[in-house]
């Protein structure tokens, strides 16, 4: 099957060839560790993301995107296989994607529909770096964020024209939150010492709610090197939170000098930039840093998708995406590529383009791997965000997305809301059924009776 892909897509290069002008370069711009409201265009008043913005301006926001799973090597492979981390097995980071799939991921689907596809950055499928002469992209730039931008302007400067082009910038930041954390040097970016008043207050779920899932705590007190804000002050969440987005203006930064090459160019014309984060972090809510929990500012991502020549520029979607396993088909529609059989992920062409109501929900796992191993799922419905671990106290839980979306008040505990939590368990257990992977027997008998 893989060869014959390859010889049809040889077969079509020359079609393919006289239709590039008809089909948009693609842009897939990516953060690391940015959850969904660090933007001022999203509102927050804590920090200045002009270029973020801009994209804003002239693109469709989602605002109810998310990854696949909250982890770095886990989501990234989401990305670029189509396949959830569970189904994949790339459950952790570090680990390696399996040989039935390096042949055909996204970069190659879209290199064998006549694209030049380039990549510049972090990979982190498993390694840091994309190795050359795998996955369809050529390697223009190894993991780290100083000199990612000027390497993407020169591609786009001598890219082949008569070619369209694929191209991911895939940045660090602001994950050097996690070395901040740590007392260690942020290697990407420096961060300067703040006056305590002018650093941003605390958020307005600083608090843990009563009704938490208990075991987050057990998987915080696992492992202090991950976790070393356990013994944070009010005024240390201050100066992290100060850290936290003074990383992300520096990305911001970054990713204004690529967007002033598509300016020169007149790329806006007929190209499509998607803006992501591959997931987001705790930033003090519920006390929380880092990811892998199902928080909002962690499972939650920013996401951006600017079309050709303005087309609905500066609208607001609260369309559900999740940006891991939706991006493949999505790719593969704009571009023309082959969607292979088997991929759960939908694309979100048309949500963008027409503003259709796209999917009625969406769900993201997780797996404390580099703890104690606690499992995770997620289900977003249209109002309703549904939460379950597979151990302790108040693993249940239900927030209602219009009134509390800092997740204050878990109405699983409620018995007013049990027609809800029980529709929402059914999703679940439907999607553990019809989403194969090779330990679903065992994920099952979690869904509560």
């Amino acid at each position: 099957m893989k060869n014959t892909r390859l010889l049809l897509g040889a077969a079509l290069l020359p079609t393919l060839g006289a239709q590039a002008q008809e089909r948009p370069n693609i842009l897939y711009i990516m953060t690391d560790q940015q959850g969904p409201q660090v933007m001022s265009c999203a509102g927050n008043p804590d920090l200045h993301t002009p270029n973020m913005d801009m994209l804003a301006s002239k693109g469709v926001r989602f605002t109810n995107a998310y990854c696949a799973f909250p982890l770095s090597g886990p989501s990234r492979a989401a990305m670029f296989t189509g396949y959830m981390p569970s189904q994949s097995g790339m459950i952790e980071n570090e680990m390696p994607l399996v040989d039935s799939l390096r042949n055909n991921t996204l970069g190659t689907l879209v290199r064998d529909a006549g694209y030049d596809c380039a990549y510049a950055g972090k990979w982190h499928v498993n390694t840091l770096s994309i190795p050359e002469d795998e996955f369809g992209f050529d390697n223009i730039k190894d993991n780290g964020d100083i000199g990612l931008a000027e390497s993407c302007v020169e591609y786009l400067k001598n890219r082949n024209r008569k070619q369209p082009f694929f191209l991911v910038a895939s940045f660090i930041n602001p994950h050097n939150i996690c070395e901040y954390a740590r007392g260690q040097k942020t290697p990407h970016a420096k961060v300067l010492k703040t006056a305590l008043e002018d650093c941003p207050n605390l958020p307005e779920n600083f608090a843990v709610s009563p009704y938490d899932a208990s075991v987050l705590r057990f998987e915080q007190q696992q492992n202090y090197r991950l976790y070393p804000t356990t013994t944070y002050n009010p005024d240390d969440w201050r100066q992290y939170r100060n850290a936290y987005y003074r990383l992300t203006e520096a990305v911001d930064a970054e990713i204004g000098k690529i967007l002033a090459e598509v300016e020169r160019q007149g790329l806006w014309k007929n190209t499509v930039i998607i803006f992501t984060s591959d997931h987001g972090d705790g930033n003090g809510a519920h006390q929380w840093n880092q990811k892998t929990a199902l928080y909002e500012e962690v499972a939650g991502v920013p996401m951006i998708v600017c079309l050709p020549g303005g087309r609905n520029a500066g609208t607001v979607s609260e369309a559900l995406i999740n940006n891991g396993i939706d991006l493949l088909p999505s790719i593969c529609e704009w571009t023309g590529a082959e969607v292979p059989h088997g991929r759960p992920g939908e694309s979100y062409k048309a949500v963008a383009e027409e503003g259709s109501r796209g999917q009625d929900y969406i769900v993201t796992e997780t797996n404390f791997n580099q703890t104690a191993g606690t499992l995770g799922w997620m289900v977003r419905t249209s109002r309703y965000k549904y939460v379950l671990y597979d151990r302790g106290q108040y693993r249940e839980q239900l927030f209602d997305m219009e009134t509390d979306r800092g997740e204050m008040r878990n109405l699983a505990v409620e018995s007013k809301y049990q027609e809800e939590v029980l529709r929402h368990r059914a999703i679940l257990e439907n999607w553990l059924k019809s989403t194969p992977g090779p330990d679903r027997q065992r994920h099952l008998r979690f869904i509560p009776e």
